[in-house]
This record gives structure tokens, sequence and C-alpha cells, in this order.
């Protein structure tokens, strides 16, 4: 009962205990009981009459104007942190360029450190929860990593007890995919959408499941995890080990690999240039080519939408989801992408799944992991039992 009223009242903003009572099923005296009991905790408060419904005026609940919530996103080359309230509405951020094959001691000791800087800014000393993203499959009822392919030094490290004991205070850790599409659920184009997948276009590439209002993760957690998906019998070797994976094609190293190799190559002038001025390129150097008219850049951009494209048509055919959205770092890349990923999905897939089904990118950039991850620790220090067992 109380995690539910908490979750209406951070998703919906102050109720009336009528409201409340409507909403969650149960009479006034249930709700005024509850909040009583909140109120205790530091969790909820008062505020004031509501407008009046005829009779006597029912009272407002709201969030405690105390609460502080941490989400901390990690990438393969960059971290985001944030501070947000009890709604999640976020504060105050910061960010850092850092390379996740450093090893977790390195990277986890930058992301406290831009974690002290945002408190400091808003005047707290310590969050009631953290919850932090990281690019690889997690086992998230132990909190830790498990076999990340591109985060050495990672796999069974206790992400989450570490950063619990620096900050003194409950966290959480899951996949960064799962975290931005929790973060999309809460406050982006996917707000009101009960069935959706999140597709995480960077490092790695993977997908975040939502069904029926809650994140699917699978048995082991592993649910997701498209970007190993083969998608040819040939190809690059994959960090995973395997070859020819989705990841090894469309991913943004795949990406600047197959642009390095055509400005070495003579099949662009464009990228060439880039790459005489630079030193080396990335994926965000195939959009200044595609700006420039140059076709190879396009083509690039094609042929790793096409294989996008071609994996999301088979989860289409299989979950036939409400909405589909596009985030991560490679969307930099704009309309070519998104037009090549529409265009394949809705030829490769049957009418009655896609009649329907928007395909469309992210709007939240680098605060959806902030905001996932808070939400996601929100859910636990909003749950009895899980603040029982913190």
């Amino acid at each position: 009962m109380q995690a539910r009223l908490l979750a209406e009242l951070r998703d919906e903003g102050p109720l009336s205990k009528a409201q409340l009572a409507d909403r969650l099923l149960v009479s006034r005296t249930t709700i005024a009981v509850e909040v009583t009991r909140l109120a205790e905790l530091g969790l909820a408060q008062e505020a004031g009459p509501a407008a009046s419904r005829g009779g006597r005026r029912s009272t407002l609940v709201d969030l405690a104007p105390e609460i502080r919530f941490v989400g901390i996103a990690i990438g393969a080359t960059g971290l985001s942190v944030g501070v947000t309230d009890g709604r999640l509405v976020v504060l105050a951020t910061s960010t850092r360029a850092c390379d996740i094959r450093q090893g977790p001691e390195t990277v986890l000791a930058a992301a406290l450190e831009c974690v002290r800087e945002v408190l400091a800014e808003v005047g707290v000393d310590r969050p009631m929860g953290v919850g932090i993203g990281v690019p690889g499959p997690v086992d998230f009822h132990r909190g830790v990593s498990v076999s990340p392919p591109i985060m050495p030094g990672w796999d069974g490290y206790p992400v989450r007890d570490a950063v619990s004991r620096e900050l003194g205070c409950p966290v959480v850790l899951d996949n960064d995919v799962n975290v931005l599409a929790v973060g999309e659920q809460h406050a982006g184009v996917a707000r009101g959408v009960r069935d959706f997948l999140f597709v995480k276009i960077g490092t790695g590439i993977g997908c975040g499941i939502v069904i029926d209002g809650d994140l699917y993760r699978g048995v082991d957690g592993c649910a997701g995890d498209i970007g190993h998906i083969r998608v040819d019998d040939v190809g690059p070797t994959c960090a995973c080990g395997n070859t020819g994976c989705l990841e090894a094609f469309a991913g943004s190293a795949a990406l600047a690999r197959d642009a390095t190799a055509a400005a070495r190559s003579g099949g662009s002038s464009a990228l060439a240039a880039l790459l005489g001025q630079k030193g080396e390129l990335t994926a965000a150097d195939l959009a200044l080519a595609v700006a420039q008219g140059d076709p190879q850049a396009v083509q690039l951009i094609r042929d790793s939408g096409r294989r996008v494209g071609e994996v999301l048509a088979s989860l289409v055919s299989f979950f036939n989801p409400g909405l589909i959205v596009i985030g991560g770092g490679v969307t930099g890349l704009g309309p070519a992408l998104l037009a090549e990923i529409r265009g394949v999905t809705y030829r490769r897939s049957l009418p009655l799944a896609t009649g329907n089904l928007p395909i469309v990118l992210s709007e939240l950039g680098d605060e959806g992991g902030v905001i996932g991850a808070a939400r996601l620790i929100s859910g636990s220090v909003y749950a009895p039992d899980e603040r029982r067992s913190a």
C-alpha cells in the first residue's frame, strides 16, 4: 500500500486523500493512517486543503520536500550523474569523460566524485538512495556485473555494495538500457505507454523491454541483449568473441572502424579529410561527412540502419509493441539512420503489427539515464519490504 501511494505521488504530483483513496481502492481512513506512517518515515506530508468536490474538503498529500535521489549513468566513454527530488525532477547534474576499460575502482571513484559535487550543489550530505546503470549484463539481485564484454575487470565486482558503503544509503544496479527504458517511461516519449521497446545504439546495442508497464529483465537479467544476435554468418569479430553480431556491424565502434577504412581506402574524401585533421574517426564524424553530401558516409549509415531494422522487424513480429524508442550516442547521426531503421522495420513486419507503431528518437539525452536510475532506486526506497532489507 505505501509503495503504491508513494508511486502515485511520484508520478502524478500532489493528490488529495480522496483521490488517493479512489485510485488505490481503499478507504480515506486507510489513506490517513498510511500518510501518518509515511510522514514519520520522512517520505510524505500533508500539504493543505484540496479543492472542494462538494461536502467536506479533503487534504492534499505530497512527497516530503527533503527527498533526494541520485542517478548514475555510466557509459563506455563517459558518465552522467544527477540528483533529483522525490518526483524525479533533476536538480543538478555533472558529466565527465571516462573509459569503462579503466576498471571499476577508477570509474566508480570518478562517479562518486561527481555525486559529491551534485550533492554539495543542492546542499545535501546524503541521498535517500542511488541508482546506477552500466553498459553490460547485470545480476540485478546481487548488484554485480556479469561477464560484460566491453568492461574488463568488472565481472563479479560488487558495484552496488561498494557504492552503498561509500554513500551510506541503499543502491540498485542495472543494465544501462533498462535504466534508459525506465527513464523514458517516466519522463520521455514513452510516458503512458504500457508496452514498448527502448533500443540503445551506442558502443553496445541493447533493448529495454517494458510489458504492461513493468520492466522485463528475464530470468537471469539478460533479456534484450539484441546486440549479440547474429545477423550474418560471417563478419567482424564482436567484443563477445562471436562473429556476425549486430553490434559488430552497427555499434558506434563498428561505424568508426568502417569510416576509418573508407577514409584510408580513398572511398570517402570527406572522411579522409576528417581523419587527416583529427587522427582518428568516431561514429559522430559520419554525420559531419553526411552533411557534406558524402555518398560513402550516407551508405555506411544506411547499412547500419538496415541491420538494426532487420532485427527490430523480428522483435516487432514477436512482441508487437506499441512504441519503439531509439536512443544512445549513434542517434546523433540523425534522420538518415532513423529513416532506414523505420523503412526496414515497416517493410519486414506484418502490417497489423506496424500499422500503429511509432518509431521515434528519444528526446531526453543525458538526463534519460539519470532519471531512469533515480526512478529505479525510488521504487526500492518507497517499497516497505525493500526498505527493511536495505
